[in-house]
């Protein structure tokens, strides 16, 4: 097939997959060329018309919209697609807070940027319906969270506590997690739970599903910093609530207090800003 007939054909497949979404504005040269990448492998000298028909070019149109990062292409995704989803997974052993966050984790493991690659939409490569490649995506992020149980707030305070430095590398720490383990362990417990539920479920995002600070953002639509803020302000709350049932706990003076934390301080400030992995940039792969 000659250069022209080939350009013309794919100039059609994107007037053709426009007039589906009007109010999406994607240039044809760059449709052109993300439909190109996406063909079916044939010889040289086979037609090209076959090939597009076995395509949904208006559903790998508003896909390459998305992934350009065009708004109204997400905001039809969203509403045609990703609002879908509850009603496509929904199941008797399918709890409404599942639910809720396989369709957050869906809609920024499909829509958002990240330093580390690009949005999945950029995946879909046309062959199918959209909604049940959509579908897939999000069933496999469910069938992960089923897999890996999320903690109970004591679980969470536990793996806090297994976050400080171990044994061994501070010889009064040692001493003092040892011999008052159990109520340092308790004071941790009962720290998380002063925590609002959006406080720990952004703590979960962020560190049990490792989300980014970049992709935290993206999924609640504020910046960087705002999340950053979200995650000091509940560090910060742990932390002082911890410190004041310990001294509760233990029966402490002022004076022995203040001399018991200048040794547990600064690992407590290390534990923490290791949980949360307190930075100013998104985390690195």
């Amino acid at each position: 097939m000659d250069t022209a007939t080939l350009e013309r054909l794919l100039g059609r497949a994107w007037e053709t997959s426009r007039a589906q979404w009007p109010a999406v504005a994607l240039p044809a040269e760059p449709f052109v060329t993300h439909l190109a990448e996406r063909l079916p492998e044939a010889g040289p000298h086979s037609p090209i018309e076959p090939l597009l028909e076995q395509l949904s070019l208006a559903e790998l149109y508003l896909a390459c919209a998305c992934v350009r990062g065009i708004a109204s292409a997400i905001e039809l995704f969203e509403r045609n697609y990703l609002a879908m989803l509850p009603g496509l997974l929904r199941g008797p052993k399918q709890s409404d807070a599942m639910m809720d966050e396989v369709c957050q984790l869906a809609r920024v493991k499909l829509l958002v940027h990240t330093p580390e690659g690009g949005p999945k939409l950029a995946e879909y490569t046309g062959r199918g319906a959209l909604l049940s490649w959509v579908r897939v995506t999000a069933v496999r992020i469910a069938i992960k969270l089923r897999a890996v149980e999320k903690p109970a707030p004591e679980q969470d305070a536990d793996t806090l506590f297994a976050a400080l430095p171990a044994p061994g590398v501070d010889a009064e720490l040692d001493l003092i997690k040892r011999r008052h383990q159990t109520d340092f362990r308790q004071s941790v417990r009962e720290a998380f739970s002063v925590l609002s539920a959006d406080e720990r479920h952004v703590l979960r995002l962020y560190f049990v599903d490792q989300l980014s600070m970049y992709e935290l953002a993206a999924l609640f639509r504020v910046n960087q910093s705002t999340v950053s803020r979200w995650l000091k302000t509940a560090r910060q709350a742990i932390y002082e609530e911890t410190q004041r049932r310990l001294q509760a706990r233990l029966g402490l003076s002022h004076r022995d207090f203040k001399s018991f934390l200048a040794v547990l301080d600064s690992q407590l400030e290390l534990g923490l800003s290791q949980l949360l992995k307190e930075e100013d940039g998104p985390k690195q792969g």
